[in-house]
């Protein structure tokens, strides 16, 4: 593994399944192909459908995801085998997430114009996270450094994602990191992965 080239992953996305995307499946592979991504994970709002489906068409380059709303909080499930249960208290979602084999990935934590946890509440629950998102190209600079940080002082590695709704928006952040299987792996890779962006977060604000 050590000779292999590094694998260029983007852990937040969104397709046609997700009410605020009109991207279709088939296109979002296209495109991550063409950007020269080599694992994306789909993670649509409350629903896994498309990304089961997806991963279910190219194994080899989706990860089974989905962004599910919790009542307090947004929490993705990666490599995930079904659909989550919304609407749920965090903890519960989380364990519902480990008991699938998956990965607890907190997207945005401290973005103001979305659902958010307290950063007391992210201390509280970091026995149940695997990976806090440092970088969302639509959070404020400052949410990302603050996410950044609590994520360094839980010892939690930080994932990047575009958090794309559209093609046009893929491809704007991600993680190189060392070749992985399965959730495990990635996971002690996660912390000599490296981040890269092609823009400063927040200057095109989503509506």
């Amino acid at each position: 593994m050590a000779d292999s080239p590094l694998w260029k992953v983007d852990f937040h996305m969104h397709s046609r399944y997700s009410h605020d995307s009109s991207t279709k499946l088939e296109d979002l592979a296209a495109a991550a192909r063409r950007l020269g991504l080599d694992r994306i994970a789909l993670t649509d709002h409350n629903t896994a459908e498309g990304s089961l489906l997806l991963h279910e068409q190219e194994p080899e380059l989706v990860i089974a995801g989905e962004e599910v709303k919790t009542t307090e909080g947004e929490v993705i499930g990666l490599f995930i085998t079904r659909g989550l249960k919304s609407w749920q208290r965090p903890e519960a979602v989380m364990d519902e997430i480990h008991e699938l084999g998956g990965l607890v990935y907190i997207p945005h934590p401290f973005d103001r114009w979305r659902a958010n946890f307290a950063p007391h509440r992210l201390v509280a629950l970091a026995d149940r996270v695997d990976v806090i998102e440092g970088y969302n190209q639509w959070a404020d600079p400052g949410a990302n450094q603050a996410a950044t940080e609590i994520a360094r002082e839980l010892g939690k590695p930080v994932g990047f994602g575009s958090d794309a709704h559209s093609i046009a928006e893929l491809g704007h952040s991600w993680l190189e990191v060392e070749p992985f299987e399965g959730p495990a792996d990635l996971l002690l890779k996660l912390g000599r992965a490296t981040g890269h962006r092609t823009e400063v977060s927040g200057t095109q604000r989503r509506a």
